[in-house]
Formats: structure tokens, C-alpha cells, sequence
């Protein structure tokens, strides 16, 4: 069994993008959307870089984050990644990158209560572009 303190940053974050993307595809069609490009250009104003990095910087500053969640955002977005960010500023890159890490952790963690309590959070309108 994977354990979630172990892995590495980048690890996390791949783990975690795949798991928010799959919490909003699903929150998506439960809202009643099923044309798959009307789906896709919904799903990117909540998986992309800079909607990811407004969610985490109003968690930082609300502080609603526990210090273990802040020290595996911290761990993520300092991570050394071998990509670059495109069409993206690189502090929304390595925040994106830090948010997806702390999914990644929660979700190998198995803290589901903890991690749908902050998906269901970033899947709030504030974050994101209207329709």
C-alpha cells in the first residue's frame, strides 16, 4: 500500500489532478451538463492552473487549512517539476501544483471525509468563471 507521507510532491500532484478532475466531471454531469464540449470548457474553468491556485490561495488565506495540509501544499508547490508552465504565470503553475498535491495527499491518505469537504469548497462559484 501506497503511504502518502512518503511520496514525493510531484507524485501527489499527479495522483491529485486526476482525482479533482474526476470529483468535477462527476459534479459537472449531476448538474445536468452532457454535451461533451459544453462539459470540457466547464471542467477547465475548474481543473485549470489559475482557477486550482485562486482555491488554494483562499484557503491560505482564510486559513482554513490544517498545518499538515499547509506544509503538503508548501512541499507541492516548491516541488522541482521537469515541465514548464504555457499560457500560465509560474506562481499559478506551482500553486496549481501544490493544490493537486494536497488532493493527492488526502486522497492516498484515505481521508475521504476531509477531501470531499474541500473539493466540495473549490467546486464553489466564487472560484471560477461564470458559465
Amino acid at each position: 500500500m501506497v503511504k502518502a507521507n512518503e511520496l514525493n510532491s510531484v507524485a501527489l500532484a499527479y495522483i491529485g489532478d486526476a482525482v479533482y478532475e474526476l470529483h468535477v466531471r462527476r459534479f459537472l454531469i449531476e448538474a445536468g451538463n452532457v454535451k461533451p464540449n459544453e462539459l470540457h470548457q466547464l471542467a477547465v474553468q475548474y481543473v485549470s492552473a489559475p482557477a486550482q491556485a485562486n482555491v488554494i490561495k483562499h484557503w491560505l488565506e482564510e486559513k482554513m487549512l490544517t498545518r499538515e495540509e499547509e506544509a503538503v501544499f508548501r512541499r507541492g508547490r516548491n516541488a522541482k517539476t521537469h515541465s514548464s508552465p504555457k499560457n500560465i504565470s509560474v506562481e499559478d503553475y506551482k500553486y496549481s501544483t501544490g493544490f493537486e498535491a494536497l488532493i493527492g495527499y488526502l486522497y492516498l491518505k484515505n481521508d475521504e471525509k476531509r477531501l470531499n469537504e474541500l473539493i466540495e469548497m473549490a467546486l464553489k462559484k466564487p472560484f471560477h468563471k461564470d458559465d
